[in-house]
């Protein structure tokens, strides 16, 4: 039984001695069975391989992205190729392999994604001999490892989380993540506030998505009471979208309409009665002086 799924079965038979010595088991592929992808934006497909040839250069490998189960044009299957005059028209300019092959890594960019790019695709690959770049025996297509493309005409809505209040004076923390496909071309998260301290991550989220984050703290005032914040996100192509919350900020009170004033007065009290002491000192002096001197003028 011929295994290779490289061409129709009216080729088996001039092909026999090609196709009995690939075994599935010696080729193995890891692709993601279904991707998003936002039309105008990118895409990054993963995906890896073994072959029966071992570790072997780039230069004695050839790499094909195809389209499964569709008649073929002049140009054959091939939204990818080694060969670029080999890639359909349409898919020109816009493929590109960013896995090293010799390393076993065959993941897939499409660019500028078009709503009929949904596939599904396969990943194919041929062992050449490197005198001549002919194609060998060893060549296969992973037809039972394919990818179909889940086209997204709007972009997903960045996630917000914030705590519900903030306080006035105090540091607020808010996070901004979204979603994406295309660690190439990551999307850009912006707020609509004015700030330094802002933190950006990256992380993986397994099976070809991706997940960006903006981290923003500032200290809010009493003047941005119910004032809307907003994050934005802007992907590869130019599609944006964003998310906004109202913030409440609770108010510190301000207690220094009744302290100032308290202090005023009392300082004014405590000045008044030092006063009246030090002159109530004075004058029972100065009257002790002119008793003594009356008494004097009697003898």
């Amino acid at each position: 039984m011929c295994i290779m799924k490289l061409f129709p079965c009216y080729f088996q038979n001039s092909l026999s001695a090609i196709c009995s010595s690939v075994s599935s088991d010696e080729w193995k592929a890891n692709v993601v069975k279904s991707i998003d992808a936002l039309v105008t934006s990118c895409v990054v497909v993963p995906c890896s391989f073994s072959h029966t040839g071992g570790n072997l250069p780039m230069s004695r490998l050839r790499a094909m992205w195809e389209y499964k189960d569709k008649t073929p044009d002049t140009k054959g299957n091939n939204i990818f190729h080694s060969d670029a005059t080999l890639i359909k028209d349409n898919f020109k300019d816009r493929t590109k392999m960013l896995g090293e092959l010799g390393q076993n890594n065959c993941t897939l960019e499409i660019t500028e994604v078009k709503d009929h790019d949904n596939g599904p695709f396969c990943f194919r690959v041929e062992l050449v001999r490197t005198e001549n770049n002919d194609p060998t025996k060893d060549m296969f297509s992973f037809v039972d490892n394919c990818v179909e493309l889940n086209m997204l005409t709007q972009p997903p809505k960045p996630a917000v989380i914030q705590p519900k209040t903030a306080t006035q004076g105090e540091p607020y923390t808010v996070i901004c993540s979204v979603i994406h496909t295309c660690p190439t071309h990551v999307p850009k998260l912006t707020w609509n506030l004015d700030s330094t301290n802002i933190i950006v991550h990256h992380k993986d989220i397994k099976h070809g998505n991706r997940e960006i984050q903006s981290i923003l703290t500032f200290t809010p005032e009493e003047k941005d009471d119910n004032r809307e914040i907003t994050c934005t996100a802007e992907f590869n192509g130019g599609l944006k979208s964003s998310e906004t919350f109202t913030l409440h900020v609770k108010r510190v009170e301000n207690y220094n309409h009744i302290i100032i004033p308290s202090v005023v007065g009392i300082g004014t009290t405590v000045a008044f009665v030092l006063v009246c002491i030090f002159m109530t000192k004075k004058y029972r002096k100065r009257i002790e002086e002119l008793q003594s001197r009356d008494g004097r003028y009697k003898k």
